[in-house]
């Protein structure tokens, strides 16, 4: 037991430590100037088509190209989609500002603050303790194919927050100590995974969805929940507070509604930024696609690290639900109190063998 205090404080230690370090080689590294250019090329090329006597002046008579094309001549293409008619894509540039701007910073600051947050958590609380400690006994939470459909889609998960990461924020995060060929060769490797690994996650995602559902459904004791912070707070008025809870805690629910609601956004902007060839977005749509992303996968990293402390540190004999499937008796008596009285009184309650 003093090994396994010992591991948790040295992993909420370790995260702290480079939760802390990488936000710090962020912030020396230089502003972005990606909204700066856009701006730039996109006044240029209106300029020029517009034939503004100010650009003119400054860069001299226009181009025979765009001269042409004020001139009424019309050109053709051999794209064959909806927009092969159209000489100049056009789009609002605050999308992109967006993109190359807080949306990064923003999803750094999920990952790293919530590491932050939560080390911190670990560091001051600790865990939460089975009061009657381990029975030995142990009952049945998950079947195997829950554990095979959770770990098909939180591996993917990880690989897609940690590579979204790269690619959308690299150079605010990695930027000052690999310098722009070291983040350019690092998006390269990112961009393979992230497209991969978005197909399994999107698969049993779903299947997550539609399996685990009827366990989220709000109910009356869940407020109470929150408002003693489900138990896990170790001083004052709410140590040894142990709330109402049915299979799923207040606080599972809340995390489950929210991954399926920006899980879907999620799949759905991903789809039109895998698949442009198909589905042919205009310009703004695929950029209205990439914030509507942003915004989602901050989100659900966000509650994804929550979801990992809460499951591996913060609650004692937590974690073996997903990995055997079944978890202490007294765990269960503890945590989901509910649950475990219903399936005590139906039968429905398994143990387990040997």
């Amino acid at each position: 037991m003093k090994l396994l205090i010992t591991f948790r404080r040295a992993l909420a230690i370790l995260a702290l430590g480079a939760a802390f370090a990488v936000p710090a080689l962020a912030a020396e590294s230089p502003p972005d100037a990606d909204a700066q250019l856009v701006q730039a090329v996109m006044a240029a090329q209106a300029a020029e088509v517009a034939g503004e006597e100010s650009a003119i002046k400054q860069q001299g008579e226009l181009d025979p190209f765009w001269s042409a094309v004020k001139a009424g001549e019309v050109g053709s293409s051999s794209y064959p989609g909806q927009f092969n008619g159209t000489l100049i894509n056009t789009y609002d540039p605050t999308l992109i500002q967006a993109r190359a701007g807080w949306l990064s910073q923003v999803l750094a600051l999920a990952l790293f603050g919530m590491i932050v947050i939560f080390a911190l958590f670990v560091l001051v609380n600790g865990a939460a303790k089975l009061e009657k400690g381990f029975s030995g006994v142990e009952v049945l939470r998950w079947s195997k194919l829950d554990i095979l459909v959770h770990w098909l889609m939180a591996i993917p998960c990880v690989l897609l927050i940690l590579t979204g990461l790269s690619l959308m924020a690299g150079r605010f995060v990695f930027g000052s100590f690999l310098g722009p060929d070291g983040v350019a060769a690092l998006a390269a490797i990112a961009k393979p995974i992230h497209d991969y690994m978005a197909i399994p996650f999107a698969i049993f995602g779903v299947i997550a969805m539609l399996r685990w559902m009827k366990h989220n459904f709000p109910a009356a004791y869940d407020l109470k929940w929150f408002m003693v912070v489900g138990g896990y707070l170790n001083f004052g008025p709410f140590k040894g507070q142990h709330p109402d809870s049915g299979f799923s805690n207040a606080g599972e629910k809340l995390w489950f509604w929210s991954f399926t609601i920006f899980g879907l956004a999620l799949i759905g902007s991903g789809v039109v930024m895998l698949f442009p060839e198909q589905i042919e977005p205009s310009r703004t749509a695929s950029l209205t696609a990439l914030y509507i992303h942003g915004i989602s996968a901050i989100v659900i990293t966000g509650f994804t690290v929550v979801h990992i402390f809460m499951a591996t540190v913060l609650s004692e004999g937590g974690f073996p639900a997903m990995t055997s499937g079944y978890v202490d008796e007294n765990w269960a008596k503890q945590h989901h109190n509910v649950w475990y009285d219903e399936i005590k009184a139906d039968g429905s309650i398994q143990y387990k063998q040997g």
